[in-house]
């Protein structure tokens, strides 16, 4: 069983910078893929970016592409999101998510495809 707690969330205000962690508990191992995804209240959640443990492979929501950067530390079983250049439109709740397997969904919008979620942590941005 693996277990994801984020943290790190708070307000900014636009042009600033933030980064998230997500600590894994229980057996990574296991884990193959993990994913950052963000939600507004009302919308749907999203995928923002993805990384394949193994390799260190990345991939990106177009909306972030070279301003946020994944990243992992198998030693210390964190995941993190580094985020710069925040604008209002990334203001959300961001979710970790991990997947066993030997499948990584990418930043699949069905939210079955990966196997364990955390609680979440807020991001706001002001102007």
């Amino acid at each position: 069983q693996v277990k994801l707690v984020e943290s790190g969330g708070g307000s900014v205000q636009t042009g600033g910078s933030l980064k998230l962690s997500c600590e894994v508990s229980g057996s990574i191992n296991g884990v193959y893929c993990m994913a950052w995804y963000r939600q507004v209240p009302g919308k749907e959640r999203t995928g923002v970016a993805g990384i394949y443990l193994h390799n260190q492979y990345t991939f990106y929501g177009d909306a972030v592409k070279g301003r946020f950067t994944i990243s992992q530390d198998g030693a210390k079983k964190m995941l993190y999101l580094q985020m710069n250049n925040l604008n209002r439109a990334d203001a959300a709740v961001y979710y970790c998510a991990a997947t066993s397997g030997l499948y990584c969904p990418g930043l699949d919008p069905n939210l079955r495809a990966y196997d364990y979620w955390g609680q979440g942590t807020e991001v706001s941005v002001s102007s």
